[in-house]
This record gives structure tokens, sequence and C-alpha cells, in this order.
């Protein structure tokens, strides 16, 4: 057997259809695609899953699970890759720089994968039960390994909140300066009322003299 000599097995493959080649060819006239309807028109087909306007399958079936959005940026880091680091504190920064991980991880997660026999310390990120009781055990310490996350909805309502008050700072101290402006304005009005009356009066009295 050569390499020139291969070719597929007998039946596996079946020849191309040319359609619109005549009666003759068993393809010919509506190559097809039959009489008249959507699906003989040109561009007459819809998407895939597309059932008539009926609510398609994919969409009554229900959904399961949940994909995060932000996992490919939370990165894992075994126990053997930490007995390989040259340093003894090991944070977030200290694994980008070694290239254990990628430099847009924004977090990572020591697991309990291999083993660690040197003391270290790791803070800042996160470290499973096991992985922490090994750290431990070979003399080593997490701190901060556990962070507690925030109720669902809970900083949504904090930042709403901090923006509503910053709004009502924002429109007291408005008032407070309409308020001084009105007030001064107030006072000018005033001087210039006394001063125009005392304008008039000197007047009058300059006319009375002259009489």
């Amino acid at each position: 057997m050569r390499l020139n000599n291969l070719k597929p097995a007998p039946g596996s493959r079946s020849a191309r259809h040319r359609v619109g080649r005549g009666i003759g060819s068993g393809w010919g006239k509506t190559a097809g695609r039959g009489h008249k309807g959507q699906k003989a028109r040109a561009g007459g087909f819809h998407k895939v899953g597309f059932e008539g306007g009926q609510m398609p399958l994919h969409r009554r079936l229900p959904k399961r699970g949940f994909t995060s959005r932000t996992r490919q940026f939370v990165e894992a880091v075994r126990l053997g890759e930490l007995e390989k680091l040259g340093a003894d504190e090991i944070d977030l920064m200290v694994l980008k720089q070694a290239g254990v991980i990628s430099a847009l991880a924004l977090d990572a997660r020591v697991i309990k994968s291999g083993e660690i026999k040197r003391k270290v310390s790791v803070r800042g990120i996160g470290v499973t039960k096991g992985a922490k009781a090994a750290i431990e055990a070979a003399g080593g310490k997490v701190a901060d390994a556990q962070v507690k996350a925030e109720p669902k909805g809970k900083a949504k309502a904090i930042a709403k909140a901090e923006a509503i008050a910053k709004e009502l700072a924002k429109a007291k101290d408005a008032a407070v300066k309409a308020k001084d402006t009105a007030a001064k304005a107030k006072v000018a009005a005033k001087t210039d009322e006394g001063a125009k009356a005392d304008g008039a009066g000197k007047k009058k009295a300059k006319d009375a003299a002259k009489k």
C-alpha cells in the first residue's frame, strides 16, 4: 500500500448533486426545492431552531447552571508551585512576577494539589481548607485567606445610598448658597432705597431753603 493509492472505502462517499442541470440529471427544474412555499424561495430559510413562530425547543426547556464571567480572571495555584517559589511571603504580585499565574489575573486560589514542606506565609489570596491545613502543618501561616462575600445586593444598596447622600448634600449646599444670595440682594436693595430716600430729603430741604 502506498500513500498515492489510498482512497475512501466503497460507498462511504457519494457524488455531490449538481442541481439545476436539466431533466435528465434528476435535479432539474425545481432542483429539489419542491413547488412554491417559503423554502422554495431565494433566502427563504429561517435561523436554526425556528419552529414557525411557536416557542422553540431551546426556549421551552428549563435552564440549569451558571457560568461566571469573572472566573477566567481567578486562577488556581497548587501547593507544589508554592514549594518551588523562592519567596517566603507569597501574595498575588509575587505569583505574577514568578509567572505562576497570568498578569491579567485579578485573584488566585491555592488548592490542595501536590506537597509543600517549607515554611511560607500566604496573604491576600484565597486558600482552600485542605491547602490551609497543609501550609500550617509545614510551619507556615495564612493571612486573610477567607474573605467573606457581601450579601447579594448589599453592595448595590450601599452604593445607591451613598449616591443619594451625595445628591442631598449638593442640594443642601445649593439651597444655602441661594439663601445667602437672596439675603445679600435684600440688604443691597434696602441700602439703595435708603440712599434714594436721603437724596430726596436733601433735595426737598434745598428747595425749601431757596423759597
